[in-house]
């Protein structure tokens, strides 16, 4: 059993003013409430990261962080994106804390939870995963391309947990392993499941965003999932190859095909054929030159080694 552990509870903000009080409020008492019953040590905190916001988030933080005692804070330097910003915040935690929770600010996710979920990290868990029970608030296309992104994420074979966010309990050991991972094009959701260690799943009801816009749009999510696929699967540069030998094969028979044709004098009789099958090779070449493209352009940006993100400021070690 594992007992008097500092937990930081990791959120990243990007244009938050409008929640970060609810929020401050509602992690506030669950933080309390777990101190007081003696789940973790006194010395445990939230940090907000804020990820280059435009509006008064970072302010709000400061002010935060000077009222309240177990409220802290980062900022980065410009905006990064949220997978940089999460991951900034659980580098940045793990120097202070035993276990980190991270979890978005718009309290969609159940902080109830977190009692579970350092319930079993005390019982031998390295990574306690958040996962969505039901997507009954969902609408139907938002379900649809939900679920089909998980479906489709394991078919190109990379090993992702079902409906699960970035809600999750990670412990210093596992956080001290990710540090060792130093792609730029991340996607935390399939690295964690790849460093292994003992892990548990919770399941809870994700809620309505409390206030604010959704920093997710269906582009963003797009981008995210094409992210995930190119970043942990080779899978679509093997399917160009598989395409490639069909159409090889698809090109012999239309070389008899044109033979035979031609032998019969009805050599006009196939230009639409012809047409259309140029075409469709030719639509499919620049969709595997694009294809290729992504994959060259992530090498590009691994090979110069810049940094995932920069803190401008950390609350932490002014105190």
């Amino acid at each position: 059993m594992k007992k008097n552990v500092t937990l930081y509870i990791v959120v990243p903000c990007y244009n938050e003013e409008a929640v970060l009080k609810e929020t401050t409020k509602q992690l506030k008492e669950k933080i309390e409430d777990l101190i007081s019953k003696k789940k973790i040590a006194s010395k445990s905190k939230v940090m907000y990261v804020n990820d280059g916001s435009k509006d008064k988030t970072w302010e709000l933080i400061k002010e935060i962080n000077k009222k309240e005692k177990h409220f802290t804070g980062v900022s980065l330097s410009r905006n990064k994106g949220h997978q940089n910003a999460l991951l900034a915040g659980l580098l940045t935690a793990k120097e202070y804390a035993d276990i980190v929770i991270s979890m978005d600010a718009d309290l969609q996710d159940d902080i109830h939870i977190i009692d579970e979920m350092i319930e079993k990290y005390t019982n031998g868990a390295e990574v306690v995963y958040g996962v969505r029970s039901s997507r009954k608030k969902d609408t139907f296309f938002k379900k649809f391309t939900a679920e089909g992104f998980y479906k489709f994420m394991k078919i190109m074979g990379v090993d992702i947990v079902f409906n699960h966010a970035d809600y999750r309990l990670t412990s210093k050991r596992v956080l001290n392993e990710l540090e060792n991972y130093e792609e730029v094009n991340l996607f935390l959701r399939g690295i964690f499941p790849l460093i292994g260690f003992a892990s548990e799943i919770v399941y809870y009801e994700r809620g309505e965003r409390f206030a604010g816009e959704s920093k997710y749009p269906l582009k963003k999510m797009l981008s995210f999932a094409w992210d995930g696929i190119t970043s942990f699967s080779v899978k679509p540069l093997r399917f160009i190859t598989m395409l490639g030998f069909l159409i090889t094969f698809l090109s012999v028979l239309m070389l008899f095909y044109s033979l035979i044709v031609k032998l019969t004098g009805n050599a006009v009789s196939g230009w639409t054929f012809i047409v259309s099958s140029i075409w469709l090779v030719g639509g499919i070449q620049m969709l595997s030159i694009g294809i290729i493209g992504e994959y060259i352009g992530k090498i590009y940006n691994e090979t110069k080694h810049r940094p995932r993100f920069i803190i401008a400021e950390n609350l932490n070690e002014l105190k």
